[in-house]
């Protein structure tokens, strides 16, 4: 399946695209209404909060992909899981053995389990579950991820860089225009949805249908994903013309609430940056191809370059 046009014309340049989406956007959007401005100003405010807290994206300091055996960890450089440098030099190992994460921690160094203080070794749950083992060492936590066949130790860091110096999000401004009422398809039954990531993975998520909606004169559709068991959102994972040329260059997120009587609200205001936008060490998923849309979404979050050191 393919996004295009229900009335087919030729394509246009990236640049002709953008100009006339510029052009549409002053001749036809009028002024959000004060109340749903406000609405989607407070939203991005919180979106904005979130990304600077103490777990947000902007604490991201490092990740490692285990191996079979000991993995030692600690802020020397000769770690293979190095920390930054607020934790001890050698401050432990991780043992990982069949999908298994067992850590160990050096003689005299205190941590915490889960907020708690932690025993001098034990067992670490991976996110597989989205509740993870967390390990803590001062300003410094870290965690085990599991990607496919791939289990790795994301580290993060309340004191980084990249969070203290975070000079704030770019938007778009709100255009009323871009908050669109789709019509939802469903599939019977649902289907899986490839959706690869920037590991070169290939992820299968549940896919209950795709939403229809006309923009600019033109009929397009986009699949959603349910990215858990009894999720209450639909997640879209898409890419636009203005990717690298005013919003992320790999592409856009947008949450939806569950359809209701055949429709959805599509609010392209709220579509925003995945974490990869800020950090290195995120495993962000990519626009499924049928994702990709030959109009440009100009609403929502801008990026022009790195947010962050």
């Amino acid at each position: 399946m393919r996004c295009v046009s229900a009335i087919p014309r030729p394509a246009l340049a990236l640049g002709a695209v953008l100009s006339l989406a510029a052009a549409h956007a002053v001749a036809q959007s009028p002024a959000p209404s004060a109340s749903y401005a406000d609405e989607v100003l407070a939203w991005r405010a919180a979106r904005e909060t979130r990304l600077r807290s103490e777990t947000g994206w902007l604490t991201l300091a490092g990740l490692f992909w285990l191996k079979p055996g000991e993995n030692a960890f600690g802020s020397d450089p000769h770690n293979p899981i190095r920390l930054p440098a607020s934790a001890p030099p050698r401050a432990g190992v991780i043992e990982f053995s069949q999908g298994q994460a067992r850590y160990r921690l050096a003689k005299g160094v205190a941590a915490t389990l889960d907020g708690r203080p932690a025993p001098s070794e034990g067992l670490l749950r991976s996110d597989q579950d989205g509740s993870p083992s967390v390990l803590g060492l001062g300003p410094v936590t870290f965690f085990v991820i599991q990607r496919g066949d791939r289990y790795g130790v994301r580290v993060k860091d309340r004191a980084s860089a990249a969070r203290r110096d975070f000079k704030g999000l770019e938007w778009f401004p709100v255009d009323e225009s871009y908050r669109l009422t789709a019509r939802f398809v469903p599939y019977d039954p649902p289907r899986e949805l490839a959706v690869p990531n920037i590991l070169g993975q290939v992820e299968r998520l549940p896919s209950p249908g795709y939403a229809e909606f006309t923009l600019q004169g033109r009929a397009f559709r986009l699949e959603p994903v349910l990215e858990e068991p009894g999720a209450q959102e639909l997640f879209f994972i898409f890419r636009d013309p203005t990717a690298g040329h005013g919003s992320y260059a790999a592409g856009r997120f947008l949450y939806a609430a569950l359809p209701k009587d055949g429709t959805l609200v599509l609010d392209f205001n709220k579509a925003y940056s995945p974490p990869c936008a800020f950090t290195r060490y995120a495993t962000c998923p990519l626009p499924p191809a049928q994702n990709r849309l030959d109009v440009a979404i100009q609403a929502g979050e801008r990026f022009s370059g790195p947010h962050a050191p």
